[in-house]
């Protein structure tokens, strides 16, 4: 992810930090300077919070090991100010799988849950500190500047509070993960048990709809409540929708070869030709990116965007061979659409040459795709 800081690796997962996780780390620092306190408790209040973000961490960790036993590997894992995000390679197709690696997550908390508070019970009886460490843990999210901070407590009780409190933590990590706002974990479970029983794809529009349902209601209470909740809202409402449309765009086109839905009907132009050549192209049709052809096979691409920005520094006698792509992708009539979409979405280049025998004899581009998808889409509705 962009804008981030490697800050370690756990079993081989790289872990990162977004550098909006500071805003965090010096709100919590202002909290604490603007009211009065000294430094012991504000490190004390830092290190509770980077306490809660390795439970994070944690958190997101047992997603990508769960991933792992289905051979799903993780690309990394990155810290947000609003929670975690374990980046798989793929979710799982088959629901019971996507199942287990959803819950494997909150079971982590689950079981840190029940670690922190057997610890808390073992270090001392929590009949005594348990309102200490509630006022401690209001006073850290300045709900009450006057209340009692931890230097107030001797050292087993501090412990014994501290343990208290990432037990609950835990408890409100668990809750909160699990409620149906796809794509967060609840939603996750609700698709994958409607996955069970419907088709996959409609399971996702449903998880999808109640998921934004969910984020309007963030949204709602966070206007009155607790701005955070307004970002999460924007996280859920955004994650539903581009999920929703990657699977009903994945699903489209599976099983489709590319000459179901190659351009067949496309200009091509020659490396010693001039800009201007390629210009007039552009303004006849409908085409966009040229393959540029020598002797038959295919040596280049030329992009409009590039086409447009060479005009415009060298004018329209300048040889497309100085302004042509030669990093681009190519593809053969028989290979499987949605790989070659994948290639293509990665690439220089938002068109590919369909080449057979070492001639060209099509042009895949993103926009072709999306109509195709669009089309695929509504015959599928046509069917219910």
């Amino acid at each position: 992810m962009k804008w981030s800081l490697r800050i370690g690796t756990l079993f081989g997962i790289g872990v990162y930090v977004h550098f909006t996780f500071l805003i965090i780390l010096v709100w919590f620092a202002a909290l604490h300077w603007t009211r009065g306190d000294d430094l012991s408790d504000t490190l004390f209040g830092l290190a509770m919070v980077a306490a809660i973000f390795f439970i994070v961490v944690l958190h997101e960790l047992g997603h990508a090991l769960a991933a792992r036993r289905y051979g799903i590997g993780t690309k990394d894992i990155t810290l947000l100010p609003i929670g975690g995000v374990a980046r798989l390679e793929r979710m799982p197709e088959d629901p019971k799988q996507e199942l287990v690696v959803a819950l494997a997550g909150p079971m982590v908390n689950v079981v840190l849950a029940i670690l922190f508070f057997v610890l808390a019970l073992l270090i001392g009886s929590l009949a005594t500190d348990r309102n200490l460490a509630l006022q401690y843990l209001g006073s850290a999210f300045g709900e009450n500047a006057s209340m009692k901070t931890m230097t107030d407590l001797t050292f087993w009780q501090q412990t014994a509070a501290v343990c208290f409190i990432l037990f609950g933590f835990n408890v409100v990590m668990v809750i909160f993960n699990l409620l149906p706002a796809f794509p967060m974990d609840g939603g996750r479970v609700l698709r994958a048990f409607l996955a069970m029983n419907m088709d996959y794809v409609q399971a996702t529009q449903v998880a999808a709809g109640v998921g934004q349902l969910m984020a309007f209601l963030f949204g709602f209470f966070g206007l009155f409540y607790n701005p955070l909740l307004v970002f999460i809202a924007l996280f859920v409402w955004m994650g539903a929708t581009a999920e929703a449309s990657m699977v009903q765009r994945k699903f489209a086109l599976t099983g489709i070869p590319i000459r179901s839905v190659m351009i067949t009907h496309f200009e091509t132009v020659r490396p010693d030709e001039t800009l201007g050549v390629a210009a007039s192209h552009v303004l006849a049709g409908f085409q966009q990116d040229f393959p540029v052809v020598d002797g038959g096979q295919v040596v280049g691409m030329l992009t409009k965007h590039d086409l447009l920005k060479a005009l415009a520094e060298n004018g329209n006698q300048a040889p497309i061979s100085g302004v042509m792509r030669t990093d681009f992708q190519v593809a053969t009539p028989s290979e499987m659409l949605q790989i070659a979409y994948e290639r293509l979405q990665k690439g220089a280049c938002n068109s590919m040459p369909i080449v057979a025998n070492g001639q060209i004899v099509g042009v895949l581009d993103l926009e072709n795709v999306g109509e195709f998808i669009a089309i695929r889409s509504a015959l599928r509705q046509s069917q219910g």
